[in-house]
C-alpha cells in the first residue's frame, strides 16, 4: 500500500446517507477511523457551496476534511485549524477559460429556454451558473442547444446534469471547461503531490462520471442510480478505463455497499492493506 493515500468523496447520497436506502451501522464510523490514520489525506467534492458543506459536516458529524472541492469543481479550499483558505492557484486556472468574464455574463445566452429555472443565488458563483429542470426534458437536446450558443459566445464551458432525488428535480450546471470536480481534483493531486497510484475517488451522480470514468481509481457506491451506474459502465468502456471503476456490492465487512460502506468497500479493493484500519465496532 502506498505510504500516502488521498481520499476524494463527493457528499451527497455518497459519504451522506440521504438517498433512500438504508445506511450500514457503523459504517460513517469505520470511514471516520479510516480518514483519521495520519497517511490519509481526505477532500470532499461536491455541488454544495462552503456553507452546506459546513452544515453537512455539522449535522451528520462528519470528520473535517483537509481539503475542500466545493460548488462543483469551481471552488478549492484548504483547511487548516478549522480555517478555510481559498486556494487562488485554482481560481486563476478556472477563470482563463471565460476571459476574465462571469457566469452572471452567461445568463442572457439562456432567457428564451423555458426548461431552464435559475437556481437560488446562494448556489451560484462567479464561475457557476446553476439551474433547476424537470426531468421529463430531454436533457442531451437541450444541452446541444446551449453548447452551441455558447461555442459561438467563445466561452469553454462544461455542462454538468444531475438528479437531486430529494425534490426530483434536474440540475445543470454551466462552469469553465477545466472547473470540474476531475480537473480540480487533478489539480489537488498535483499540489500535493499524489498520483493515480495513490488516490481513490468515491462517487453516485452525474456530475461525478468525469472522475468515475476516467483513470483515477474511483468507487460507485451501491445506492447509485441504474442510469449512472450505466452511464458509468458505457463510458468507462468507451475511454478504456474500466479497471479503475470499481462499483460495490455490499457484503464487505458484512455491510450493504451504500454510502460509506460503499466507499470503505471500494477503498479496500484498490488498497487492500486498508481493510485493518477500517474495524467496526456494532456496540
Amino acid at each position: 500500500m502506498a505510504k500516502r493515500l488521498l481520499i476524494c468523496t463527493d457528499l451527497d447520497r455518497t459519504l451522506l446517507p440521504n438517498g433512500k436506502q438504508l445506511e450500514s451501522a457503523g459504517a460513517r464510523e469505520a470511514f471516520t477511523r479510516l480518514v483519521s490514520r495520519p497517511e490519509v489525506t481526505l477532500a470532499y467534492a461536491t455541488g454544495r457551496h462552503r456553507t452546506l458543506v459546513e452544515e453537512a459536516i455539522n449535522d451528520y458529524q462528519l470528520p473535517i476534511p483537509d481539503w475542500v472541492i466545493g460548488d462543483v469543481g469551481t471552488t478549492l479550499y484548504q483547511i487548516k485549524n478549522d480555517a478555510w483558505q481559498d486556494l487562488s492557484a485554482w481560481e486563476q486556472d478556472v477563470s482563463a477559460d471565460w476571459q476574465g468574464l462571469t457566469a452572471l455574463a452567461l445568463r442572457p445566452l439562456f432567457t428564451d429556454l423555458t426548461a431552464l429555472r435559475l437556481q437560488d443565488e446562494a448556489r451560484q458563483n462567479r464561475y457557476k451558473l446553476s439551474y433547476y429542470l424537470p426531468l421529463e426534458t430531454d436533457v442531451h437536446a437541450l444541452q446541444r442547444e446551449m453548447s452551441s450558443r455558447l461555442n459561438l459566445a467563445r466561452m469553454p464551458t462544461s455542462l454538468i446534469f444531475s438528479v437531486d432525488e430529494a425534490s426530483s428535480m434536474g440540475l445543470l450546471d454551466v462552469v469553465p471547461a477545466l472547473a470540474t470536480k476531475l480537473h480540480a481534483l487533478e489539480f489537488l493531486m498535483q499540489h500535493q503531490g499524489f498520483d493515480l497510484s495513490n488516490t481513490v475517488f468515491a462517487g453516485d451522480s452525474g456530475n461525478d462520471l468525469p472522475v468515475l470514468t476516467s483513470t483515477i481509481q474511483s468507487v460507485l457506491v451501491a445506492n447509485a442510480d441504474d442510469d449512472v451506474i450505466e452511464q458509468a459502465k458505457n463510458l468507462s468502456f468507451q475511454q478504456g478505463t474500466l479497471a479503475t471503476l470499481y462499483q460495490a456490492k455490499g457484503g464487505f465487512l458484512s455491510m450493504n455497499g451504500n454510502y460509506s460502506a460503499g466507499i470503505l468497500e471500494g477503498i479496500a479493493h484498490y488498497h487492500p492493506d486498508t481493510q485493518g484500519w477500517m474495524e467496526i465496532n456494532y456496540e
